[in-house]
């Protein structure tokens, strides 16, 4: 029942609109309206006007009105999962349209145009705003480069801080713990963030009746325990969950979105699943591979062979820093320590390998 009111409103108006603009265009004619003559007023353009304006009015106008209520309440739902940064950048278009709309209004005296000058003005205004706000956000990347980059020749280094990411760590990287270490070095900056939903995790893991669960569980939360009291670095425990989103690593993808944060893993998976959906990823088994120290094929070292190969015959050792070093022919010297060459380096997604012989065996040769 609104319905019909709200387009029978919207029908009046345009028949007033058609009536007027009948009259603008110059297409009427003098008329006096008496009950005698009647019939002459239902042949007169005006009637035609108020008859064509009514009918768009009723159903064009009132359409449009309900697709543009439906894209603003869909609009609504998205603004919700919306970071600041691109609600700035938006609001930043909007302004800019809106500028640009009243400066050609004023050029042109648009609103001094007879009867339609307020409307066409209106119209020239949401054209220009909503090219403001769609380029906005089409260019959001461009925009905040050159804001940044031409703000950063003016920045004090004392406030550098407030430009730092925030990191979201997962359950994963907490219980791996290295995480604690890196912070203490300062390769990571800003604000650590641990969602309310990982720490319930970390629980259920740590009241686990599997033994093994149960430590890493413990092991992780003393050492966010341990980072919270280290004043260099600044740990934030926040309460923001997604009730509708049953798993942890979706929850996570969803916050770095919304925060426009980063997220500090060290899982395969989380990490393939945020990348595909635009969410920088810090993984830290990465990093420590990043960081071990180049080895070339034909330089020496020592290793000590502590167990068999899967091939016959070879001998795996193992770096201070992890790599694992296959030695052809090294089953021969289980237990020992010798000096090995570098043949060739295997890099995998586990990780590097490093392949070599013994030393005096290619003197021998």
């Amino acid at each position: 029942m609104l319905k019909r009111i709200m387009k029978g409103i919207l029908g009046i108006i345009g028949a007033t609109l058609g009536y007027n603009m009948v009259d603008v265009l110059g297409m009427s004619r003098d008329y006096t309206f008496s009950w005698e003559h009647l019939d002459r007023f239902f042949a007169s353009k005006q009637f035609f006007g108020i008859v064509i304006g009514g009918i768009l009015g009723y159903f064009l106008i009132s359409y449009l009105l309900e697709k543009i209520l439906e894209l603003i309440l869909g609009f609504e739902y998205k603004l919700k999962e919306i970071s600041w940064k691109k609600i700035m950048i938006a609001i930043t278009g909007l302004i800019i349209g809106l500028i640009v709309g009243a400066l050609v209004n004023f050029a042109f005296s648009i609103p001094k145009i007879p009867r339609v000058g307020l409307p066409i003005q209106i119209m020239v205004n949401l054209v220009f705003t909503y090219m403001g706000f769609t380029l906005a956000i089409n260019k959001e990347e461009d925009l905040t480069n050159f804001i940044f980059d031409n703000h950063n020749k003016f920045i004090n280094y004392s406030n550098v801080d407030e430009f730092m990411s925030n990191k979201i760590l997962d359950t994963s990287v907490i219980i791996d713990g290295r995480i604690s270490d890196i912070c203490k070095t300062g390769f990571i900056e800003g604000t650590l963030i641990i969602p309310e939903f990982v720490l319930e995790e970390l629980r259920h893991i740590a009241d686990s009746s599997d033994v093994l669960k149960r430590n890493r569980g413990r092991r992780g939360l003393d050492i966010l325990k341990t980072m919270q009291k280290d004043p260099n670095i600044q740990v934030e425990i926040i309460s923001q969950d997604f009730d509708e989103i049953p798993e942890v690593d979706s929850k996570l993808v969803k916050l770095a979105q919304i925060t426009d944060a980063r997220i500090v893993t060290n899982d395969y998976n989380l990490n393939k699943v945020a990348e595909l959906q635009g969410v920088f990823v810090l993984n830290i088994n990465e990093l420590a591979n990043a960081v071990k120290p180049i080895v070339l094929p034909g330089e020496e070292m020592d290793v000590k062979v502590i167990k068999e190969g899967k091939e016959d015959g070879q001998g795996v050792g193992y770096l201070d820093d992890g790599t694992m070093i296959v030695v052809d022919d090294g089953i021969k010297y289980m237990g020992e320590k010798i000096s090995v060459l570098v043949t060739s380096i295997l890099q995998t997604a586990a990780g590097r390998m490093i392949f070599a012989k013994p030393k005096f065996q290619e003197q021998a040769l």
